[in-house]
């Protein structure tokens, strides 16, 4: 498995992504078991709130490329499977994040209520560069959070940031000493599983209320113009080069 379960007190489940050979890059495999965990989880009375980590000290280095060189690959992509399971879960969801938080991992974290880093964490969104196009909702969501100028800034020249840049831009609640962003984490998680989870419930999903339509929208626009670019020669291109690195 990629992905490793845990109930590490009651309440909480702690979602691990579990490929630190390949900086837990994610791949469909992770992404159906990620897809799982999210809909194990708000589907279980006795979980108040998930937390979303990675093992070995990364959070995720974002799309394994070696699935995506596969231009034949056709339905629903697992990652915006997944993002829907996540974006869907009903219950809180904490982020903790150490290392690298690449594409998705920087996306992904639009769509958790909290999220806290290691002041060594390093985010980029790297799409372009790829050949590639905003996925996770991102042209939406983003703009929201940091402002439109610097979410073009971030989607558009895909330069690596750190921690404090995170926060400025309203993707993490706060940078935290390096190794300590999974101890935050849980902290926030059990606070939020001590309160009575109706009322949890109904103001996640008053602040989500807003967005919903669009952003359920521009997931799934952006997955196809994102797809489409990815069986092109430039990412192709891109991918190959990467890859030979």
């Amino acid at each position: 498995m990629s992905v490793r379960i845990a109930d590490p007190e009651p309440g909480i489940r702690l979602v691990t992504i579990d490929r630190p050979e390949r900086r837990n890059a994610l791949d469909r495999a992770t992404y159906a078991d990620l897809a799982a965990a999210f809909d194990a989880a708000g589907a279980d009375a006795t979980v108040r709130a998930v937390v979303l980590t990675g093992a070995g000290g990364c959070f995720t280095a974002g799309n394994d490329l070696k699935d995506f060189q596969d231009v034949e690959a056709g339905g629903d992509s697992p990652g915006l499977t997944f993002l829907k399971a996540l974006r869907g879960c009903p219950k809180p969801v904490v982020a903790a994040v150490e290392g690298h938080a690449v594409g998705i991992g920087t996306t992904l974290l639009l769509h958790c209520d909290l999220a806290y880093a290691g002041d060594g964490a390093r985010f980029r969104l790297p799409f372009t560069a790829l050949g590639l196009s905003p996925e996770g909702a991102s042209s939406y969501l983003l703009p929201l959070v940091a402002g439109t100028k610097r979410a073009a800034e971030l989607l558009m020249l895909g330069e690596p940031f750190g921690a404090p840049e995170a926060v400025a831009a309203g993707l993490v609640n706060a940078a935290v000493r390096a190794g300590k962003a999974l101890e935050t984490a849980l902290g926030r998680a059990s606070a939020l599983a001590a309160l009575p989870p109706a009322s949890i419930a109904a103001t996640k999903q008053a602040l989500r209320r807003g967005q919903d339509d669009t952003g359920a929208r521009t997931l799934a626009e952006e997955a196809e113009v994102f797809h489409a670019l990815r069986r092109g020669p430039e990412a192709q291109a891109a991918f190959a080069a990467f890859l030979r690195r």
